[in-house]
This record gives C-alpha cells, structure tokens and sequence, in this order.
C-alpha cells in the first residue's frame, strides 16, 4: 500500500512555522546561489549578445586577445585588399583597422578603473549599421580629437558627458555624443584610429573587422588540431605574406567571457557547496524533529500493514517538497536583481566592464535543480531512519 499524497502535504501544513521558517533558510541560499549564476549569464550576455557570424575579426598570430594583439598599418592594409572573402562596398572593402587600450580614469562614486578606448576608422560604423546608435549629440568627425562614449559609462566615469573634455595622454578630447549597444561596446569610448595611434605614439592597429560575403567558412583556430582544412583561418595562418589569427566575432566575444565566466561560475559553485551544506542540515533537521513528533503516526501505520518502502517514499517526498518551496522562495527572492547594473574588471582586457544582473531561465532552472538536490541529501537519513522503526518501539515511544 502507498501512502496517499495528501498526508504529506498536510504534514507540512500542520507544522506551518518550522515549515515557514526551514522553506525561508533555503530560500536565501538558493537566491545568492542564483544571484552569482544571474551575475555571470549578464556578464556572458551582454558581450556575446553583438557577436556576429558574419563579421570577422583578424588577429595577430599567437594572440589571446586585442590587448596582446598589433601590427604595422601596411599589413593591416595589405591583409584587407588579399581577402577576396570581404564583402566590397561602394567605397571598397567593409574593413576596418582598430586600435585598442585601456586608460585609467576615476569613477563618479571614487577610485580609478581602467576604461576601454577603441580607436575605429568610418567604415566600422558601415559594418555595425543601426547596432551603433548615437542617442545623444552626435558622432566623432574623422581626424578631430573627439570620442562618443558608450551610454553605461556616463553615469560611472567622470568627464564622460557631452561636452566634457577627456585626458589622454597629454591630448584633450571633447565627447561630442553618446551611443548604444546591445553588447559590450556600450562600455567604451570611440575616437579616430588615425588620432588615437599619435596620440598613443603606437604604429599600427590591434586588430582588423570585415565582413564577409555570405557563406564563407572562417573555421575556429581555437579547435584541437586547429582550423579546418581549406577555411579562412586555415589559409591565414599559413600566410606567408600576411599571416593573421582569424574568427568570427561571435567566437572572439566567447574567448573573451572565459576567464571572468568561469571565476563567476566557480564562485557560485563555492558558495553553493558552503552555504548548501547549511541548508541539508537544515532540512535535516526539521525532518528529524517531524519524525519525533510523529513516532506514533509511524508505528500505527506500520501496525497496520504499510511497508517501510511506502513510509521511506512518504518522508522522503516531504523533504522534497518542502525544499522546492524553498527553491521557489528562493528564485522570488533573485527576481528583484534582474536588470541591475554594476561593473567589474574583465580579467581578459583588465579593464572595466558594466554589465547587468540576468536572471534568465538558465538561472532559474539551476536554481530549482539546486533546491532538489538540497531535498535529496537533506531527506535521505530521516526517511530511512522512518522506515527503520519497529512498529512496537514506535508505539511505546508514544
């Protein structure tokens, strides 16, 4: 004979404050467990969210990113006008030389972080079309010392608004506009590749985008054994003229996310083991104190032919229950960090990265499974010590 459901449920019912109080414990282990996963799916998101197939970026051989990343400009020219796989525009080739590095600037609420600058030329902008959009004042003139600044950074870095004046070097730079971007660009500052270089007193570009014509194959230099034979990151890499490191942009952005991804995503496990182990003697506990109230419900059970299987399934599935309502209380509790934003340092670029808290479903799910598994180990030992009982030592207890 099973034991019906109902009698679990009402187990719990009846013992509303412990239930209340147990369900609230492991609600708030689930919430931080899912507000570092919501922490690191914003992080991850918000860079590989404008990540194209079809834009390519072109990398020095042997780099790990745009910061380790240079090249004379005559190659950089050389490699745009040898790569029949660019789509050609009305003007030429959709190319773009770009410059990347990382300045020191103080923050609106203290402290100084590194900011990423881009030095891009006018054909960036005809590659990334309407994913740039200027929302207030306008864009850089070619060749002048002006920068646009991405909208997360204007209420973060000091002398990030229109018409404030920004240090590099020993150039002053007006912000003449303000843009936004689905993904990570909104936390940079654009200038003029040509005035950047002087400005930093540097020879060449980090880093080259195209677009390619549809249906090219790039390949991933990042595979065992390397790229494909016969893809476009096969034929550079073996360039004897030009050799360059490519992928599609959506590869580069993943290659940008590990580091910092994988810190975030250890750190959740962390505290999820810590903080977990807390939570399974917590369920433990009130298991125990349940099965003690109830000695003599199990003995007369027992007395009257139920199984010790039916009574193991019957507290087991309690334990169970009781944490997927903590699990519940828990993603309730992480819902209100959705959307809110912060900042930390990208431990690829070393510099300052806004992004925000995404608890999407991904997050949730986690957090359910993490609530079950809390049910299981947490239930294990009262229900067998349950099952265990002799009917007659469960009676005189009583």
């Amino acid at each position: 004979m099973s034991i019906p459901l109902l009698y679990t449920l009402r187990s719990l019912f009846v013992r509303r404050s412990a239930t209340a109080l147990t369900v609230l414990g492991i609600g708030a282990t689930v919430a931080i467990f899912a507000g570092v996963l919501a922490l690191q799916q914003g992080f991850v998101s918000m860079l590989t969210s404008g990540g194209r197939e079809d834009v390519a970026v072109f990398l020095r051989p042997g780099a790990t990113g745009e910061t380790d990343s240079q090249f004379r400009r005559d190659l950089g020219l050389k490699l745009i006008k040898q790569t029949p796989e660019i789509v050609q525009g009305e003007s030429g080739p959709l190319a773009s030389m770009e410059c990347y590095f990382a300045a020191l600037k103080p923050r609106m609420d203290g402290g100084s972080v590194n900011v990423p600058m881009r030095g891009v030329q006018p054909t960036t902008f005809a590659i990334r079309g309407d994913e740039i959009r200027i929302v207030e004042g306008r864009n850089f003139t070619p060749g002048a010392d002006e920068v646009i600044v991405g909208s997360k950074l204007t209420n973060r870095i000091q002398n990030c608004r229109v018409g404030d004046v920004l240090q590099l070097n020993t150039t002053p730079y007006r912000v003449v506009g303000v843009f936004e971007h689905d993904g990570g660009f909104a936390s940079e500052v654009w200038g003029d590749l040509d005035r950047f270089l002087a400005t930093l007193d540097r020879y060449g570009p980090n880093r080259v985008i195209a677009k390619l014509a549809p249906g090219t194959v790039i390949g991933d230099p990042q595979a065992e054994g390397g790229a494909a034979p016969g893809s476009l990151s096969a034929r550079l890499a073996d360039d004897t003229e030009v050799p360059a490191k490519v992928m599609s942009e959506k590869q580069f952005l993943v290659t940008q996310t590990r580091m910092l991804g994988n810190v975030l995503q250890n750190l959740g496990l962390a505290l999820a083991f810590v903080m977990g182990i807390g939570a399974v003697l917590t369920a433990i506990n009130t298991m125990l104190s349940a099965i003690s109230s109830r000695t003599s419900e199990i003995g007369i059970l027992l007395s009257i032919g139920y199984r010790p299987l039916p009574i193991f399934l019957a507290f087991f599935i309690e334990s169970v229950v009781l944490c997927l309502l903590g699990g519940v209380a828990g993603c309730l509790m992480a819902l209100p960090f959705n959307g809110i934003e912060t900042g930390t340092m990208n431990g690829n670029t070393f510099s300052e990265v806004a992004f925000a808290f995404r608890v999407n479903g991904t997050v949730l799910s986690s957090a359910v499974t993490f609530s079950l598994v809390l049910g299981v180990l947490g239930g294990l030992w009262p229900a067998l010590r349950a099952c265990r009982m002799k009917p007659t030592e469960a009676l005189r207890r009583a």
